[in-house]
């Protein structure tokens, strides 16, 4: 039985998996059970810094990474929370022979439940992400086994181990990995919870594995859980329960990441700009009604406006290059 209000699709974009395909690189085809990476750079040198093992870079597993049952399970009861919760729209896809990687989705961060959604639009698309997740989840007695178990990343952030996250990374992409991340590094805050300017390690990863990176806009998740959980936690869910909101995820078209020589200095900061304006554009459309404010108002919610990136038509943001 499916889940309730699960999803809407959209056909998919043939044109635009024949430009994924175009990106591939002229070494020989894999066998149909490896997967292969898209626009690793072949000769390039990477510079210190980008990854600790170059080998990563240049292997690509013979046996390719299988999410747990226990993570697809997790992954269904995701969907079912979030169907009970709210009403999920589920627009986009990713061409068929990434759908099981390598691939690296960026994904705008709103509320501590849209891992729950992101989670739970994956499941719709068949896909089994990776998640990129913050040490403390780890360090947790029981969240942390789970999700060891399921094959995610720890980042130990502002501690001298951060560096091995991205290394972590790597190899998982080599490793034929779906890995879902968030550029921005943290939830946004953004007044208009717009994406902010993003820190650099999902560019990094993508110019260090050659991995696409598909951009996963959403925009919803706070109205079920606010910022400052705890604390109103249990209003939240009560009101969602009787509202069910619409929370719509939108997969995006790969982000053109060509003409990047992860050698030459501000290769990753150009790279991370065209990631987030990619999330921007397509996070436009999810909120056509909200294009300055959002409606629903989170006292918890702090503002800052140091790391705002440009808006949809404002000077200079031109729309993102896709392939």
């Amino acid at each position: 039985m499916n889940p309730p209000d699960a999803t809407v699709d959209v056909p998919r974009d043939e044109a635009r998996q024949a430009a994924v395909s175009g990106r591939r690189s002229s070494a020989p085809p894999a066998r149909a059970d490896r997967p292969t990476l898209t626009h690793r750079p072949a000769t390039a040198p990477i510079p210190a810094g980008l990854c600790e093992d170059r080998r990563l870079m240049d292997t690509v597993t013979d046996a390719p990474w299988r999410a747990p049952r226990l993570w697809r399970a997790l992954q269904l009861v995701g969907r079912m929370l979030v169907g009970a919760l709210a009403r999920l729209r589920v627009t986009g896809d990713v061409p068929d022979q990434l759908r099981h990687g390598p691939l690296i989705l960026a994904a705008n961060h709103i509320s501590p439940f849209d891992p729950v959604v992101l989670t739970a639009a994956c499941q719709v698309r068949r896909i089994a992400p990776r998640i990129m997740a913050t040490g403390g989840l780890f360090r947790a007695p029981l969240i942390g086994s789970v999700m060891r178990r399921s094959g995610h990343i720890r980042v130990d952030r502002r501690t001298p181990e951060v560096g091995q996250a991205l290394s972590s990374a790597v190899s998982a992409v080599a490793g034929g990995s779906v890995v879902l991340v968030y550029p921005e590094g943290r939830m946004g805050l953004d007044p208009g919870m717009w994406p902010e300017r993003g820190k650099t390690g999902t560019a990094r990863l993508a110019l260090a594995s050659g991995a696409v990176v598909v951009p996963v806009a959403q925009w919803g998740a706070h109205e079920v859980l606010p910022y400052g959980t705890p604390q109103g936690l249990l209003r939240a869910v009560g009101r969602a329960l009787v509202r069910r909101p619409v929370i719509r995820v939108h997969f995006g078209d790969p982000v053109d990441l060509s003409g990047l020589d992860p050698t030459v200095p501000g290769a990753a900061r150009r790279a991370t700009d065209r990631i987030i304006d990619a999330l921007t554009s397509g996070l436009a459309p999810l909120r056509p009604d909200e294009p300055d404010r959002p409606r629903h108002h989170d006292p918890t919610r702090p503002v800052e406006t140091t790391r705002s990136h440009r808006r949809p038509g404002e000077p200079g943001n031109s729309p993102p290059t896709v392939v």
